[in-house]
Formats: structure tokens, C-alpha cells, sequence
């Protein structure tokens, strides 16, 4: 489906997808960008989900490939097999979406947020022994992943700080961190666009100007990856997930 074609609404939509595909690259949380723009541009809510998932998925595929020689697993549990899981649940996910309001899933956002961005906080700045590190177990992040690639396919926002936070208390590294969730959120939303490729809720013209501004956002989020110390990539992840769940609770 198409809007009136406005070039100057459109322009901000794209400014908006290079925006939310920075963010995207570097903490996640992109969609609460580009949800409330398409909102704004005239879209119904579940048009704008689903258009919002379609127009950031060039974002993820050039995020991912940008940061590919960082990605990895965490022991056993490879980075194939995080793939396929997320493959899995983003296939689950979708199906639920296409098939369930969405009005019940978007009250629990706000609290996902939130406890995300508290337990990435506890996992990146808590004071770690120097002789025993207590990890999540791989079964459970295994499941956790699996879930979040469900909430991917169903809604997605705020997907990359919850795998920011699973994967930090994983053990990874925040950098290989960031790399690994944009891989892996570009798997669980393959199985999401495919499916949504073929509804009638997508309004092409204003996803493709979406999308544009992502790939854009893509190369310049991956670009400050490799250049700002971890510190400041901690405290931007921090920084955007309190601001997304004060703004979730107060819309």
C-alpha cells in the first residue's frame, strides 16, 4: 500500500531510519524510532510494526556483515547454533503476530526494556572476581535466545538491548557483544519479513525511503563500533535503554 506521495514526509522518514539504524548498530532500540515515525506519517499501528521490521532488515543484513569477524558463540553454544535458534523463534513470532492482536504484547515492552537495561548495567559494571567468573549457563541463554527471537519476530523493539544483556552475562565482551546480537537479529527477522513480505500491512514507498536512511545508519554505527572506547559504548547501551523504558511508561 502507498500514502500520498509526500517528499518531504518521506525525507524525515528517512532521516528517522538513519537514526534508528546507528542506534540499531550500536545499542539496538531503533524500532521505537521508526514505530512512532511511520505513526506519525499516517500508518495504523500494526502496518507500522510490520513496515518498520521490512525497512530495517537492509539495516541489519549491512550492520551484520560490517561486524561479522567480531561475532561469535559463547563456549558450545556457536554461533550457528545461536543463529538457528533465532531463525526458529523469529519464525514463532511472526506467525503469532499475523495471527494475535498486538495490543496485549506491547504492554509487556516497557518492563522487557527495563529489566534488559538494569541486568546489561549489572552484567557490564558489576565488579568481576578476579579468579571465578559465574556465567550464565548455555542452556539457558540458549532458551533465552530462542525467546527473544519470539519477541523479534512478534514486536522487536528493544531486541538488541535484551541480547546486549543475555550475551554480556553470557560472557562476552560488550564489543563482540554488539556484533553478535546484529547478526543475530538480522536471522530472527528473516523468518519475520518473509512472512510479512507477503501482507497487505506493508506501505512500500514509505519502507523504502525507511530503509534507505537504515543501510546509511548501518555503515555509520558500524563505523563508531570500531572507534568508541567500550566505556562509552556501555554507558550509550545504558543511556538509551532508561530513556526507551522512561518513555515506554509515559506515552
Amino acid at each position: 500500500m502507498l500514502l500520498q506521495y509526500d517528499p518531504t514526509l518521506l525525507l524525515l522518514i528517512s532521516l528517522a531510519g538513519l537514526y534508528a539504524g546507528t542506534q540499531n548498530t550500536l545499542a539496538g532500540g531503533g524500532s521505537f524510532i521508526t514505530f512512532p515515525a511511520l505513526l506519525l506519517a499516517g500508518l495504523d499501528p500494526l502496518s507500522a510494526n510490520i513496515t518498520s521490521t521490512l525497512a530495517l532488515f537492509p539495516n541489519q543484513i549491512t550492520s551484520s556483515l560490517a561486524g561479522r569477524k567480531l561475532a561469535g558463540g559463547v563456549g558450545k553454544l556457536s554461533l550457528k547454533k545461536l543463529f538457528a535458534l533465532s531463525i526458529a523463534g523469529g519464525l514463532v513470532g511472526a506467525i503469532l503476530l499475523l495471527n494475535t492482536p498486538i495490543s496485549i504484547f506491547t504492554k509487556l515492552v516497557p518492563w522487557l526494556v527495563l529489566i534488559a537495561t538494569i541486568l546489561f548495567t549489572w552484567g557490564s559494571f558489576r565488579k568481576k572476581p578476579l579468579h571465578t567468573t559465574k556465567t550464565m549457563p548455555l542452556p539457558i541463554l540458549a532458551l533465552v535466545q530462542f525467546l527473544i527471537g519470539i519477541y523479534g519476530g512478534y514486536f522487536g523493539g528493544g531486541i538488541g538491548i535484551l541480547m546486549l544483556a543475555s550475551l554480556s552475562l553470557a560472557g562476552q565482551q560488550v564489543r563482540m557483544a554488539t556484533a553478535t546480537k546484529n547478526v543475530l537479529a538480522m536471522a530472527m527477522n528473516t523468518s519475520a519479513v518473509i512472512l510479512f513480505a507477503f501482507s497487505n500491512h506493508v506501505y512500500w514507498l514509505e519502507g523504502l525511503a525507511l530503509a534507505m536512511g537504515g543501510i546509511g545508519g548501518g555503515f555509520l554505527g558500524s563505523w563508531l563500533v570500531h572507534r568508541l572506547p567500550e566505556k562509552v559504548m556501555r554507558g550509550f547501551v545504558v543511556l538509551v535503554g532508561m530513556t526507551l523504558s522512561t518513555w515506554l511508561f509515559v506515552r
